[in-house]
C-alpha cells in the first residue's frame, strides 16, 4: 500500500498542533513567507535572520529598524487580510492578538534561538532535516545558495 505524502503530513500536523491549521495550506504559507521577505527587502522594517511558518504559528528572529507596532501590525494585518480573502472568511480574526517577544542579549542566545526556530518542523515530525521544510529560513538559504531569488515573487 502506497502512502499519500500529503495525508501523512496532515496526520502528523493534526497530532502536533492545536488550533486552526490554516497555514498548512501552501497558498497561505506562501503569502506569509513573501510578506516576511518584503518586510526586510521592500519596506526595510527589520533584518530577517530566521523564520519558520508552521501549520498553526510562526516563529521569527528579526532585528527591527522601527518599533514593533510599525512592522508587526502591518505584517499581521496584510497577511490576515490576504489569507481570509482566500479562505472566504472576511472580517474574522486570523492571528492571535498577542505575540511573544524576547530581547536577545548575546551571540550564543541568538544562535540558540535561530536553531530553535529552524528545527521546529523537525521536532514536530514534519520533516527529517531543517532544509526540507520549504517555509523556513533554512530552506530559503538553501534555495538562494542555488542562485535563485527567494521567494520567487513579491506581493
Amino acid at each position: 500500500m502506497r502512502c499519500n505524502p500529503s495525508s501523512l503530513l496532515s496526520r502528523k500536523v493534526q497530532r502536533s498542533a492545536a488550533g486552526p491549521l490554516y497555514l498548512q495550506r501552501p497558498e497561505l504559507t506562501d503569502i506569509v513567507v513573501a510578506a516576511l521577505h518584503d518586510g526586510q527587502r521592500r519596506f526595510h522594517r527589520y533584518q530577517l535572520h530566521a523564520y519558520v511558518v508552521m501549520p498553526n504559528h510562526v516563529h521569527l528572529l528579526v532585528t527591527p529598524t522601527v518599533v514593533a507596532t510599525r512592522w508587526l501590525a502591518p505584517l499581521k494585518g496584510f497577511t490576515a487580510y490576504r489569507a481570509n480573502e482566500l479562505l472566504g472568511r472576511h472580517g474574522q480574526a486570523f492571528w492571535q492578538d498577542e505575540s511573544y517577544d524576547h530581547l536577545v542579549r548575546s551571540e550564543a542566545q541568538f544562535d540558540r534561538i535561530q536553531a530553535y526556530i529552524e528545527e521546529n518542523p523537525v521536532k514536530a515530525g514534519l520533516v527529517s532535516e531543517v532544509q526540507r521544510f520549504m517555509w523556513s529560513s533554512a530552506a530559503s538559504r538553501l534555495k538562494s545558495g542555488c542562485g535563485q531569488d527567494w521567494p520567487p515573487h513579491t506581493l
